[in-house]
């Protein structure tokens, strides 16, 4: 196996969950069907600060080529973050100290990531799992701000997006660095797949508790 072909197992055993999480029902379970600007913001704002605090850690756990990555990855979370938080803190009426409002612990990656252990698991987790979590997950929130006509918005999000895809591209060459045997790369997908099903979980059991069907209608 390769990271290429990592990548390719990851998207087809979960295709089903990833497309959910990339239709119109995903900001209804994000915002608790509060679908207004500033909910749409917190959720992509409590996105990137939930992975900014364990990379920084993982960062200062590993060596190498894996510490650097984590590094640079965390200083990205926390850019992605500012960023989100000052298009917040500019709406109208809107608490000027967004930043307070924001817990990274209700983004549902926190735990999924906090978890996982090993340096091939983090490097799928931060490299692969997240970054199709944010690949279709973002598509949603460009979409609403292109509904909006808040063009300004949407193009922020487009960027948040095209650093997601671009991450998913540095791992499939950082994991083909790092995996060496048959378990390594099963490590590798197990560290990625919990990613998806932790964002996944949320979403059904977001949408449960509402009472809809987390199911697309045919």
């Amino acid at each position: 196996m390769n990271g290429q072909e990592l990548v390719d197992a990851v998207r087809e055993e979960r295709a089903t969950e990833l497309d959910r999480l990339g239709s119109d029902k995903y900001l209804i379970a994000a915002t608790d069907a509060d679908l207004e600007r500033a909910p749409v913001l917190r959720t992509v704002a409590e996105s990137a600060a939930s992975g900014r605090g364990t990379f920084e850690r993982w960062a200062e756990e590993e060596v190498g080529d894996p510490a650097s990555a984590f590094e640079t990855a965390a200083e990205r979370e926390g850019d992605h973050f500012r960023r989100v938080v000052e298009s917040l803190a500019a709406l109208p009426n809107d608490d000027a100290d967004a930043a307070a409002t924001i817990d990274a612990d209700d983004d549902p990656l926190h735990a999924a990531l906090a978890e996982t252990d090993g340096t091939v698991e983090r490097l799928a987790a931060c490299f692969v799992g997240r970054p199709l979590v944010a690949d279709r997950t973002r598509l949603q929130a460009i979409n609403f701000f292109v509904n909006e006509a808040d063009e300004g918005r949407a193009e922020l999000i487009r960027d948040l997006r095209s650093g997601a895809q671009a991450r998913l591209q540095e791992g499939i060459g950082l994991i083909d660095s790092t995996c060496e045997t048959d378990s390594d790369w099963e490590h590798a997908e197990r560290g990625a797949v919990r990613v998806i099903d932790a964002a996944y979980d949320d979403y059904v059991g977001a949408l449960e508790a509402m009472g809809v069907d987390p199911k697309p209608v045919c």
